[in-house]
């Protein structure tokens, strides 16, 4: 009778164990940094009814876990410092003469500092690892006070998730930066180098989304309704699955059909194949067939030395639409899915030989033409300064022609809310210095961007509110050039988001853009010089964050027409000479190109019209070599100006 009574006790006292465990957000680690000089909101779970006590720096707040087993504490404005011990314990009180119980959390190596949660799309997505031929010299440092969150990918359809996918803090050096956002990574390292304080850098990011997967549902619901509808047609599971499965079971079968019937997985990679009989062509005009869907496959023949033969090397094969299977010598290399990542393939120690050598590209194409991306690097990389450039002329042979492929699943992180639900709301009201919003892209087509300043302004007062903070300092990054250069004027998207981005910045005090309208590519939506883009949103932080007087990018402070001509007055004082790409519009709104130059701190604009309605600059898509600069040497930002 007594082991049956110590036995019951025993369960009863393991079961109340068992339930008193305080539980934290994934935010919350070891490693992490917190906010310096702001309230520090700490939660998770328990019990409902515990007590839990959270201890870091000498400062202490408690709170008892409601109903629903929530908590939260405030912890008091801090100072910089560290390395803390932040200690988080919970306490179960019984009527019973048991003692209390309790569970206890340590989190060590806690840092006081500066955080930026960093996020948007692909430019913001952007890796070291992608951008690393831009800065070989900045890819080996380490500095244990910049401490980087990689938020991992999450959608939901329902509402806001509990919390974040299993991620973890890590120390800035290359290993754990290769695959991290280049923006956080660069603004991290430069701003712990001039501030002396540990930073924390979160990205949250995901390639290819449109703004409105980042704003809240009841936010959409009030203010845009077509697209919480959207939404809704989501939130069927099993017809979200059921698409899923279609999709992936029709591209397998299309990969089945395409490769059955592509004689060329037999024996177009191997070096002894005889390719005599196949076509000439330049790699940068493949054919003058508008459209070819299925396998298309290249060959080049490279003469190796015997000083080369035998050596590791890399293979650059610059960038390719859309996907690509690259075989040395009969022996696959390198693979890549779509068509944005530069191709770098590793080429193993053996594998090329002395003479003839030949490299094999199987192009599978869904859309379009297959085509070699220009201004990319085509070559061998044997080391520094040892290098060997790919003739333009390529050997080319039909695979198997395709018909279009006849499903696809659901991209639930291209549908409204679902993005914010997943990778922001579980992380709020975690305390930050600031946003970095690079975004844009995916919402470039007319409709999406005449709706993109709204939903702007909707996306940054929906955060603050989440994080608690109505001021909340937002950096927008304006969209970068891209694609090539047009003469006559433009009315694009991309202009259209660009002067949506300005004016959200302009009218908002706690917000600055971020211009990288000289920084682009033409072949390029994901331009390299991202070292560039930190360096600028850094100054902008400045002023919004440390509270300095600094010179950011010029901006129009008055536009005006007199005596046939326009008068543009700016902030600053402007680097002196011609400027292009000004535009005044006529009676119509018709768009004319005009001539410029820049006096002081005026932009003075010869005017074809007597009443000019409208004035313009670098409105295209790609403005190539914009040059009205301010002193400091930023660019002015894009806009259109309506004239009185």
């Amino acid at each position: 009778m007594r082991k049956a009574s110590f036995l019951l006790i025993a369960l009863l006292v393991s079961a109340v164990v068992g339930n008193a465990k305080v539980r934290l957000p994934q935010i919350f680690q070891s490693g992490m940094v917190l906010q310096r000089g702001t309230t520090v909101p700490v939660w998770g779970q328990a019990d409902a009814g515990e007590t839990v006590v959270v201890k870091l720096n000498k400062k202490t707040a408690t709170a008892v876990a409601d109903d629903n087993g929530k908590w939260r504490v405030n912890l008091p404005a801090m100072k910089a410092g560290g390395p803390y011990v932040m200690s988080i314990e919970s306490k179960t009180n019984h009527t019973s003469h048991l003692s209390p119980l309790s569970s206890h959390i340590e989190l060590s190596d806690v840092w006081l500092g500066d955080v930026w949660l960093c996020t948007g799309q692909s430019n913001m997505e952007t890796t070291l690892e992608r951008v690393s031929p831009q800065y070989p010299d900045e890819l080996n440092d380490s500095n244990a006070m910049v401490r980087l969150f990689h938020v991992q990918y999450q959608t939901d359809t329902h509402g806001p998730s509990a919390d974040l996918r299993p991620t973890s803090w890590k120390k800035l050096n290359r290993e754990n930066a290769w695959r991290f956002s280049s923006i956080g990574y660069f603004l991290g390292k430069q701003l712990q180098r001039e501030k002396g304080v540990a930073q924390g850098v979160i990205e949250s990011a995901w390639g290819g989304t449109p703004i409105e997967a980042w704003i809240a549902a009841d936010t959409l619901e009030k203010h845009f309704p077509l697209y919480y509808k959207q939404m809704q047609l989501y939130q069927n599971d099993e017809y979200v699955a059921a698409q899923q499965k279609a999709g992936a079971q029709a591209e397998q079968q299309w990969q089945i059909i395409l490769n059955a019937n592509d004689p060329g997985l037999r024996k177009y990679t191997e070096l002894s194949y005889d390719d005599s009989d196949w076509t000439e062509v330049n790699q940068y005009r493949l054919s003058t067939k508008r459209e070819w869907i299925g396998s298309l496959w290249l060959r080049q023949h490279v003469q190796i030395d015997a000083k080369h033969a035998g050596k590791k090397a890399q293979l650059l094969l610059g960038t390719l639409y859309d996907c690509d299977y690259t075989y040395i010598n009969g022996k696959l290399v390198g693979n890549t899915g779509y068509q944005y990542p530069p191709r770098r393939y590793q080429v193993p120690e053996g594998l090329l030989r002395e003479g003839d050598n030949v490299i094999t590209v199987r192009f599978v194409n869904k859309s379009g033409m297959p085509y070699f991306v220009k201004e990319k690097p085509y070559k061998f990389v044997f080391g520094k300064d040892d290098e060997q450039p790919l003739g333009e002329q390529w050997l080319l042979r039909e695979g198997a022609e395709m018909p279009r492929s006849i499903g696809m699943g659901v991209s639930l992180q291209n549908q409204p809310s679902t993005l914010f639900n997943g990778m922001i709301h579980p992380m709020a009201p975690f305390a930050v210095a600031g946003v970095v919003w690079y975004q844009g892209e995916s919402n470039t087509g007319m409709r999406q961007a005449e709706e993109y300043a709204p939903m702007l302004r909707l996306l940054m007062a929906n955060w603050r509110q989440a994080f608690e903070r109505p001021q909340m300092p937002f950096v927008i990054v304006q969209l970068a050039n891209y694609m090539a250069f047009v003469e006559h004027p433009q009315n694009t998207g991309w202009s259209r988001v660009r002067e949506a981005q300005r004016v959200v910045a302009t009218e908002d005090p706690y917000a600055e853009l971020a211009l990288t309208i000289d920084l682009g590519e033409t072949v390029d939506i994901h331009p390299l010089r991202k070292k560039e883009v930190a360096q600028r949103i850094a100054l902008d932080f400045e002023r919004l964050v440390y509270g300095k007087k600094v010179q950011l990018a010029p901006k129009v402070l008055k536009a005006e027409s007199q005596d046939g001509k326009v008068v543009l007055t700016l902030d600053q004082n402007m680097q002196p000479g011609a400027v292009k790409y000004f535009e005044l519009a006529d009676e119509k709104g018709v768009f004319c190109n005009v001539e410029a130059t820049l006096s002081g701190s005026q932009i003075v604009i010869t005017s074809p019209f007597a009443a000019p309605k409208a004035v313009r600059y670098a409105w295209k898509d790609n403005p190539l070599g914009v040059n009205a600069y301010g002193i400091n040497g930023l660019p002015l930002s894009p806009f259109e100006i309506r004239l009185k």
